[in-house]
C-alpha cells in the first residue's frame, strides 16, 4: 500500500510540475502572438491557456476571450478570421473588418505576429539565464575560494571562503587555469599544501584534492536517477575499489560496458550507502561529430569549494543569457540532423513521458533547477516552432516566405495538402518519441 501511495505522489508531483512548466512556456509563446498581433493591428479573438470545454473566462476591453480550458497541455491565440486554433485554415470577414484578420493583415504584420511566439520563447530563456547569472554572480579572476562544500571523513579541509589561492604543492597558481593544469599534473592524494593569503599573510594549509569524484549533477531518466544519487554525492569506491578522481570512475564504468557495478557512496547528513546500477550507451557530440560512450548519468569536474563570485552587470548577464539560449538552439540543429543522416540512433529522441519524467525530477531538485529547466524547454520548443512544417510557426513563415518572393499566396489547395502533411508529421513524430519513452532503454 504505502508503495502504490508513493508512486501515485510521484506521478502526481511530476505530472504537476509537467503542466506548471509547459503552461508558463506556452503562454509567454501565445502572448508573444498576441500582443505583436494586436500591435499590428490583428484583432485576436480567443486567448487560451489549455484546450477543450471551457472552465473560466473574461472578455477584456478589447473584446478578447480569455480563458482557461479543461486540458492543460497547451494553448492557442485563435485571431479573428482563423477556422481553428492552428491558424491553419480562415473563414470569410466583412470586408470592413478584413484588415483586423490574420489573412487580410499586410505581409509584414502576419509575419511579426508569427515569429513573435518563437521569439518571446527565446526571450524567456535569455531572461531566465541572465536572472540566474545576476542571482548567482560570475567567479571573480583571480583564484579566490567561495562557498564550500560539506566533506567525506577523511578529507582534510582548512581553507577559508576568501582565501587567495597563490600556490598548489609549491606550483605558482595565477588563475583558474593555472590551478586545473597543476592539478592535472600533480598525482591524486587525499591532502595538497595550499599556499593562500588570508587576512594579508601568506600561509600553507592542508587541503583536499582539486578533482575528487564529487557528483555535481545527475542526468534526468538516467541510471544514476534512478538509483536515488544526487548532487553532492562523493564516490567512495566501485566495485570495492577506492576512487580518488572523478576521471577514475569515469574509466572503470567504461571499461565495465554495461555491466552493473556498485558504488560505495557518502551522503552529508547520511554517511555511506551503496548504491548498484548499470551503464547505458548514449551518443554524445565531439569535435568531429558523436561518440556512443557507457554513461550512468553523473556530472564531475567540481570540487569541493566554489569559487568567490562577483556580482553580475545587466548587460554582461543578458549576453550570457543569448550565448546559453544559442546554445540550446545550436545543440537542437546538431542533433536533429545527426539523426536524420543517421549518425545517432532515433532513442535520442524523447517523447511527452520523458519531457514530464525530467520536468519532475528537476522540480525536485530546487526551484532554481526547475526555473533553468524551465528555460531550456523554453528555447527549445521555440526552435521546433520554427522547423519549417505546415501547422508549426515556421511552416506559416515559410508561406509567407514563399508569398514574398512569389508576389502571391500559394493556392488553398496546395496549403490543404500541404497542412495535412505536415499534421502527419508532427503525429508521427510523436508517436515515435512516445515510443522511443516506451521501449528505448
Amino acid at each position: 500500500m504505502s508503495l502504490a501511495l508513493d508512486m501515485m505522489g510521484g506521478f502526481l508531483w511530476t505530472a504537476a510540475a509537467f503542466v506548471v512548466a509547459l503552461s508558463v512556456i506556452v503562454t509567454v509563446h501565445e502572448y508573444g502572438h498576441y500582443i505583436v498581433g494586436r500591435l499590428c493591428g490583428i484583432k485576436a479573438e480567443v486567448f487560451s491557456l489549455g484546450f477543450g470545454p471551457r472552465l473560466v473566462s473574461r472578455r477584456d476591453r478589447h473584446g478578447t476571450v480569455w480563458q482557461v480550458a479543461a486540458i492543460p497541455l497547451g494553448g492557442y491565440v485563435r485571431f479573428l478570421g482563423d477556422a481553428d486554433a492552428a491558424s491553419a485554415g480562415s473563414v470569410r470577414v466583412e470586408p470592413a473588418r478584413a484588415r483586423q484578420s490574420l489573412t487580410g493583415a499586410p505581409l509584414w504584420a502576419r509575419f511579426a505576429t508569427v515569429a513573435a511566439g518563437p521569439v518571446f520563447n527565446f526571450a524567456l530563456s535569455i531572461l531566465v539565464f541572465a536572472g540566474m547569472a545576476i542571482w548567482q554572480g560570475l567567479p571573480v579572476d583571480e583564484v579566490r575560494v567561495g562557498r564550500l562544500h560539506p566533506t567525506p571523513p577523511g578529507v582534510e579541509m582548512q581553507l577559508q571562503p576568501g582565501d587567495r589561492v597563490l600556490a598548489l604543492d609549491g606550483r605558482p597558481v595565477t588563475s583558474w587555469r593555472d590551478l586545473g593544469a597543476a592539478a592535472a599534473e600533480l598525482p591524486a592524494r587525499p591532502v595538497h599544501d595550499w599556499t593562500v593569503l588570508r587576512e594579508g599573510a601568506e600561509i600553507t594549509v592542508p587541503g583536499p584534492d582539486l578533482m575528487p569524484p564529487l557528483v555535481i549533477g545527475i542526468a534526468p531518466r538516467s541510471p544514476a536517477a534512478a538509483a536515488g544519487l544526487k548532487p553532492g554525492d562523493v564516490i567512495l569506491a566501485i566495485d570495492g575499489e577506492p576512487v580518488s578522481r572523478f576521471d577514475e570512475l569515469r574509466a572503470h564504468v567504461a571499461e565495465a560496458e554495461g555491466r552493473p557495478v556498485l558504488l560505495r557512496v557518502w551522503r552529508e547528513g547520511e554517511g555511506e550507502a551503496d548504491y548498484t546500477l548499470a551503464a547505458r550507451e548514449q551518443d554524445l557530440p565531439t569535435d568531429d561529430g558523436y561518440t556512443r560512450r557507457w554513461l550512468i548519468g553523473v556530472t564531475g569536474g567540481g570540487t569541493y569549494f566554489e569559487p568567490a563570485t562577483r556580482p553580475a552587470g545587466a548587460a554582461e548577464a543578458l549576453g550570457i543569457g543569448a550565448a546559453r539560449t544559442w546554445d540550446i538552439i545550436a545543440s537542437s540543429v546538431s542533433g536533429l540532423w545527426a539523426m536524420i543522416t543517421g549518425q545517432i540512433g532515433s532513442c535520442n529522441l524523447g517523447g511527452a513521458i520523458s519531457i514530464a519524467e525530467t520536468t519532475g525530477q528537476a522540480a525536485s531538485a530546487g526551484g532554481g533547477n526547475f526555473i533553468w529547466w524551465i528555460a531550456v524547454l523554453s528555447a527549445a520548443i521555440g526552435f521546433l516552432n520554427l522547423l519549417p512544417v505546415p501547422v508549426l510557426d515556421g511552416g506559416h513563415l515559410m508561406f509567407y516566405l514563399y508569398e514574398a518572393v512569389a508576389g502571391r499566396r500559394p493556392s488553398d489547395r496546395v496549403m490543404d495538402i500541404l497542412s495535412a502533411l505536415g499534421l502527419a508529421a508532427v503525429l508521427s513524430l510523436m508517436v515515435l518519441g512516445l515510443t522511443n519513452d516506451l521501449f528505448c532503454p
